[in-house]
């Protein structure tokens, strides 16, 4: 049976067509197409492929016709990729950057089961815990130009408000002048 499947189809991936995780050797329908992927994810091919250019995914899989296919822990990625962006506002660089000590901090913790030399842990615990002070100050940076900016928005609407509340006032200063006119057209129009 021939796989007609063009790349970004949303449809599932046919069972007779053979699914490999280039990961866990696992074969299997939960990899997910591309455009399956896309619309689980809720975001579009497109990113799907950018983000794969930016190193920041690898697809778990490919079908015989050389179509991507994700398992589940690519989807978690591309989740946290998301979160990375609109939570914390970090740009893709910013993100392939956190990624790749997150990564780092997954290989240390096999490496620290792995190893029972003490030195070896030793080494190991050292760096994770300067990648999570890394990670952190990172985020302390962040959150330290969310604030600046939060700040800045604060005194504009301080600003905005000081500017409302006088024009509101000579409004209201112009509107009592007017009303006094008014009031004293007719008595002069009495008076004559």
């Amino acid at each position: 049976m021939r796989n007609n499947r063009r790349v970004g189809d949303t449809a599932a991936v046919p069972e007779a067509t053979v699914l490999t995780s280039a990961r866990s050797g696992k074969v299997g329908p939960e990899l997910r197409g591309i455009g399956q992927a896309a619309q689980e994810l809720g975001v579009s091919i497109r990113a799907l492929r950018y983000y794969q250019e930016m190193g920041l995914i690898t697809p778990s899989g490919r079908t015989a016709g050389g179509n991507r296919l994700y398992a589940q822990e690519d989807l978690d990625r591309v989740r946290r990729i998301r979160e990375l962006q609109t939570l914390l506002g970090f740009n893709l660089d910013e993100i392939r950057l956190i990624l790749a000590s997150e990564d780092r901090l997954v290989q240390v913790r096999v490496e620290y089961r792995a190893t029972s030399d003490d030195a070896d842990r030793m080494r190991l615990l050292i760096e994770a815990q300067q990648t999570y002070q890394r990670l952190r100050d990172e985020v302390s940076d962040k959150i330290r130009r969310l604030a600046v900016f939060r700040d800045e928005l604060d005194e504009r609407l301080a600003t905005n408000e000081r500017v409302r509340t006088a024009v509101v006032g000579a409004q209201a200063a112009e509107a009592v002048t007017v009303e006094s006119a008014a009031a004293r057209q007719p008595a002069e129009q009495h008076r004559r």
